[in-house]
Order: structure tokens, then C-alpha cells, then sequence
């Protein structure tokens, strides 16, 4: 997803599309994030995580302004986005910048709320993926299948714009569904506690009986 986001910043830059240019870079810094806030462990924060905040902060406002200006004009965006998708993309942008100063601002982010920020990140940066290449001109996946000789072969309705409809959306009925099973439901919770169970119990007998009386001499020596 990395690779095929700097690629897409890349054919952006080159071919002179700024709305896909923004895109990419937004993209790239959602699942950056995201793999970031995987890999680290619990109330963790860096630099990284400060400057990583100003991308989507200046990319939430310079769309904002453009498709502002774009209503009041009267105007179409490049590239012939609706504006309506340009400031709600815009508002996902300011957003993240929120999410980003609310964990830096309490020290970290912990637990579900961590998972909650990797889900929602990964899944809507495969939403734009999915949106420009599904919804994107000239019928993308068309052109694809037809370049490697299978498109011939294939039925007409998988080639519909109904159909591309309903796989652009669905990582987002994945998010929705994913950001509310583990944020507010007790499934997740529940799972997670068992797992800390058995884990527990599957440790050897000296183990655990070694720290309980470590703890126990710990205390008398405290008294």
C-alpha cells in the first residue's frame, strides 16, 4: 500500500493532477500511520508522530479553501471532482490532524483505541484506492483486464458501474463495521481478557509461584 501510494503521488506529480497528487500524499500518511500505530506498544510517541500531523493539517485546509472558492465561484475542481467529495475528503484530512494532536496532547494512545486508529486508518486509505480505481475515467478496471487479454472473456455486468459502486464502499462498511465491533462492543474486550487467561495458565507452576513470593517477600520487606 506504501509503494503503490508513492507511485500514485509520483503519476500525479508527473501527469498534473493536483486533486490525485493530494490524494496519494494523504493516502501514503494514512497507512504510514497506521502501520506505525501497529508496531508500537502502548503509549508511545515521537517526533515522527508531530510532523506526520502537519500533512493532513495543511492538506485539510488548502482543500477547504479551494473548494470554498470553487462554490462561491461557481467553478469546477480539477479533474472534475464533485465538491462535494472535496470537502468532505477535506474534513477527513482535518480530522486525522485532530486524532493526531488528541493522542499527542494525552501522551499516547492505549488499548482499543489504538486498534480503533489502525482500523479506521488502513481501511479508508484502501477506500481512496479503491475510489480512483474503480470510480476513476476511462473505466480502469476495463483497460487493465483488456491489456492482459481476459476482459473479452468475462461478462459485461462485472464491468458496471453499479458493481463499482459497491467495491469502492465497502471498505468503508468494513470500517464502520470493524471501528464498532472493537470500540463499543464487549466482544473484542472479552477475547482479549481470555487471551490473557490462558496465557497466564499455560505459564509453568514455578513461575507463577516464584512471583507470587517474590511479591509477598516485597511486601514484608516494606513493612
Amino acid at each position: 500500500m506504501l509503494v503503490m501510494a508513492a507511485g500514485a503521488v509520483y503519476l500525479a506529480k508527473v501527469k498534473n493532477q493536483p486533486n490525485n497528487f493530494g490524494g496519494g500524499i494523504f493516502t501514503f500518511y494514512l497507512i504510514l500511520t497506521a502501520w506505525v500505530t501497529a508496531r508500537r506498544r502502548n503509549g508511545g510517541t515521537s517526533r515522527f508522530d508531530w510532523v506526520a500531523m502537519l500533512i493532513p493539517l495543511a492538506l485539510g485546509i488548502f482543500a477547504w479553501i479551494s473548494g470554498i472558492k470553487a462554490l462561491r465561484n461557481h467553478e469546477d475542481l480539477p479533474g472534475g471532482v464533485p465538491v462535494g467529495m472535496h470537502l468532505f475528503m477535506a474534513s477527513v484530512m482535518l480530522l486525522a490532524a485532530a486524532g493526531d494532536a488528541r493522542m499527542l496532547s494525552r501522551g499516547g494512545i492505549f488499548g482499543t483505541q489504538r486498534i480503533v486508529r489502525h482500523l479506521w486508518r488502513m481501511c479508508f486509505g484502501l477506500f481512496i484506492a479503491a475510489g480512483s480505481f474503480f470510480l476513476g475515467p476511462s473505466n480502469r478496471p476495463l483497460r487493465l483486464l483488456s491489456t492482459v487479454g481476459i476482459a473479452k472473456h468475462l461478462p459485461p455486468a462485472l464491468f458496471s458501474t453499479n458493481l463499482y459502486l459497491v467495491l469502492t464502499v465497502l471498505p468503508l462498511i468494513l470500517l464502520i463495521f470493524w471501528v464498532v465491533r472493537v470500540r463499543f462492543t464487549e466482544g473484542y474486550r472479552a477475547k482479549s481478557a481470555s487471551g490473557i487467561v490462558s496465557t497466564t495458565a499455560s505459564l509453568p507452576a514455578s513461575w507463577t509461584t516464584g512471583r507470587v513470593s517474590g511479591k509477598a517477600a516485597t511486601r514484608q520487606k516494606d513493612i
